[in-house]
């Protein structure tokens, strides 16, 4: 543990107000498995439904995987914290934990872009979409996502490993997260903030300028649409999924591009609800089930378990 003295940490959670505990714990309760059938209901339904394997939904794969493995890692060890004995985590625990989390957090923005990209191709150049867009360039993009997280979180992770941690060890979060793990080092931590704003700038600004650009395309071809009806339905479509998009950039950047001395985490927690927590639980059903394909996959899914 590079000279730490700390061998455990403590997870304070999102309050200490004994009230307000146990309303959390049902509506965190909840969330968590709302987001995890959901994201499964898609996994399954994508792989058992062979009219789903197309490039449009093997992202849709990507991105559902990716939301269980966001919020397995977060909420179960939250709901424990929030019971008197489960609130200690192993150092090595909050390291895996961090790793993981990083680790979803970097694949799910560079999903969001390549998600877009694909709609640009499908919308903007309908007659050329499977060549645009084959299983080979499927595949180099979720490589792409893969490789970029991995790096992302082997680099935000290796640095935090380098701190040295001599007390305290309570952790004013809701799970072992950046920002109060730098606020709670004994060494200094201006190289990871540096790249911690590298990482912001790159991928949360960079992935979310690329996907607005990719959806300005969208937009201005689907006004080029003559038929009003057709017109509704695609704007109806992309400004779900817009919304979703700004829902989990905005706290994100807002977390990630200030120095470890400017964070209230009273206020960031909140905000991290919002991109770990709910974000996972809309993903389901604004990019999937108001799908008639995904609609289809998932009723054959829920034939096979009547059988």
């Amino acid at each position: 543990m590079n000279g730490s003295t700390v061998s455990e940490f403590l997870i304070l959670g999102l309050t200490q107000r004994p009230g307000l505990q146990h309303l959390l714990f049902v509506l965190f309760l909840g969330l968590y498995l709302v987001a995890f059938l959901g994201n499964s209901l898609i996994v399954v339904a994508i792989v058992l439904h062979s009219p789903l394997h197309t490039p449009m939904y093997l992202l849709l794969l990507a991105l559902a995987t990716v939301d269980i493995v966001c919020t397995t890692t977060i909420l179960p060890k939250m709901l424990a914290a929030m019971l008197p004995s489960g609130r200690a985590i192993s150092y090595t625990g909050c390291m895996a934990q961090l790793f993981l989390f990083t680790w979803a957090l970097g694949a799910e923005m560079v999903l969001f872009t390549a998600m877009a990209y694909d709609r640009y191709v499908a919308i903007c150049f309908p007659l050329r979409y499977h060549a645009l867009m084959s299983r080979a360039t499927c595949a180099t993009l979720l490589g792409l996502v893969a490789g970029i997280a991995l790096t992302n979180s082997c680099v935000h992770t290796g640095l935090i490993l380098r701190l040295r941690f001599c007390g305290p060890n309570a952790v004013d979060h809701f799970f072992c997260e950046i920002p109060p793990l730098l606020a709670l080092s004994c060494s200094p931590v201006r190289l990871n903030e540096v790249m911690v704003h590298v990482a912001d700038i790159t991928l949360a600004v960079g992935d979310f300028s690329l996907t607005c650009l990719s959806y300005g395309f969208i937009l201005a071809a689907i006004l080029r649409i003559r038929s009003a009806q057709g017109k509704r339905r695609a704007f109806s479509t992309c400004s779900a999924h817009l919304l979703v998009v700004v829902l989990y950039y905005t706290p994100v950047i807002y977390t990630y591009i200030r120095p470890a001395t400017a964070y209230s985490f009273a206020r960031d927690k909140i905000v991290a609800a919002l991109y770990t927590l709910v974000t996972p639980t809309l993903n389901p059903i604004v990019y999937s089930f108001r799908n008639k394909e995904m609609q289809a996959g998932i009723r054959k899914v829920m034939a096979f378990l009547k059988r």
